[in-house]
């Protein structure tokens, strides 16, 4: 048997939770109090920089994620334009219990980009296993506390 040298999928960049306006009301109600406490303690820039930090959460809250084309071949992982060759990944696990689906979680080497997190159909979750079990070693990984809490926020 023949395994497969290439599995392609199409999916959302990331988990969309649509947020109603009360979520936005408390992000300016938080901004508004921020700002203000800066103010009140003398930072005049700091404030600005809260006022703004808010506006962009906003609007990056309310964007709608692009479907991209995620690919694992002999090659490597390809996230979009992106090929991460496996010479730069250290260990990979699947995660078939995740609520929102199964993900494929891949440790980096890169220190700035650690962990890669990529939704998998369960059709091809044996075929990806295939592929990647030659080329790279099996360890239990999980998501950070920090995009947990992300999740749980809605972003």
């Amino acid at each position: 048997m023949e395994s497969a040298r290439s599995v392609s999928w199409e999916a959302p960049e990331h988990y969309h939770i649509p947020k109603g306006a009360d979520w936005f009301f408390a992000l300016a109600i938080i901004t508004v109090a921020l700002v203000v406490a800066v103010i009140f303690f003398g930072n005049l820039l700091f404030a600005i920089l809260c006022g703004l930090g808010g506006g962009v959460l906003a609007v990056a809250a309310n964007m709608r994620p692009k479907i991209i084309t995620f690919s694992v071949s002999v090659r490597g992982i390809r996230i979009d334009d992106a090929l991460y060759p496996y010479t730069t990944l250290r260990s990979w696990h699947i995660d078939e219990d995740h609520p929102r689906g199964p993900q494929l979680l891949v440790l980096s080497k890169k220190y700035f980009m650690p962990l890669i997190v990529l939704p998998i159909p369960e059709e091809y979750i044996d075929d990806i296993e295939d592929i990647i079990a030659e080329r790279l070693k099996e360890e239990f990984l999980e998501e950070s506390f920090f995009n947990k809490l992300l999740e749980f926020l809605g972003f």
